[in-house]
């Protein structure tokens, strides 16, 4: 995968792409000459970037409209591109949210963690044996140097026994994603396929503008002092572009370097977060035998 022409027809499905680091990501990859898939939960939203991207590309994206917090729409999503019989060479999982409340999915289940992390899994593994056919094929998964204050317990993975924290909740997804491309880089090995995750760094996107007052006045706050969605994303596009990454996989990057992460040094976890994300989503996925 290079830059420049060579890049031109690359399949690539970006997720939250209408607003902030993912509209960003979106965009630079369309320059580049991409084939895009637009995936966002308002049909409006992803009308306005299609448009914007074929004004200055000439090329309409493609576009699914899917709730993210909803297995079921997850499923439907992911049916539909599959039936379009295209290939898809770049997955970007960037959707992501935070709640200063407590607030559950249609499935009962914590919303940061449902919309972060357990949609990213369940989305990724139904369309991971296409990925396969269309192979050399990257996945970038976005996470967060929050992770490192997470506590990620395998018992109660979503923290629904815990007394709920905007960041705490937040960051447990993000760590749950650090683990997932380990766990997933490991079973794709000699696939074609690999897995990175990337840090973007503070952003001024509006992820918390929904939430009332005081994360409104936050965000304005790192809308004036953080750098820009479009600089943000250079990390994200290297990692789904760059012909010096093909191979590399497993890795967490921020700033456009691979960082060590300090994680549980238990080796079976990866795989138990894993068998407890697939029944949680109804979905899983494992390599075949050749």
């Amino acid at each position: 995968m290079n830059r420049g022409g060579d890049f031109a027809g690359r399949a690539c499905l970006v997720t939250g792409a209408t607003s902030g680091h993912g509209e960003a990501v979106a965009k630079a990859l369309a320059r580049m000459g991409a084939d895009l898939i637009l995936l966002g939960r308002s049909g409006e939203k992803c009308a306005r970037v299609q448009r914007e991207v074929q004004g200055e590309t000439g090329r309409a994206p493609a576009v699914l409209v899917c709730d993210l917090s909803s297995r079921r729409d997850i499923n439907r999503a992911a049916a539909e591109f599959l039936s379009w019989k295209r290939p898809l060479h770049v997955l970007v999982n960037n959707a992501g949210l935070v709640n200063r409340r407590y607030r559950e999915t249609v499935d009962g289940i914590e919303e940061t963690f449902a919309v972060n992390y357990l949609a990213l899994f369940q989305l990724t593994l139904l369309l991971l044996d296409r990925m396969i056919e269309s192979a050399p094929a990257r996945i970038v998964n976005v996470s967060s140097d929050t992770h490192v204050i997470a506590d990620l317990d395998l018992a109660d993975i979503t923290g629904r026994v815990k007394r709920y924290g905007l960041m705490g909740a937040y960051a447990r997804s993000k760590l749950a994603i650090v683990y997932f491309t380990r766990e997933l880089a490991k079973r794709c090995n000699g696939s074609g396929v690999t897995v990175n995750a990337v840090d973007p760094g503070p952003i001024a996107s509006g992820i918390a503008k929904k939430d009332g007052i005081l994360a409104a006045v936050a965000d304005a706050v790192i809308q004036i002092f953080f750098p820009n969605p479009g600089r943000a994303a250079r990390t994200a596009v290297h990692l789904a572009s760059s012909p010096e990454l093909e191979g590399r996989t497993g890795g967490y990057w921020r700033f456009m370097k691979k960082k060590k992460v300090n994680i549980s040094g238990d080796p079976d976890f990866g795989e138990r977060l894993w068998e407890i994300s697939a029944r949680m989503t109804g979905t899983d996925w494992r390599a075949k035998k050749i």
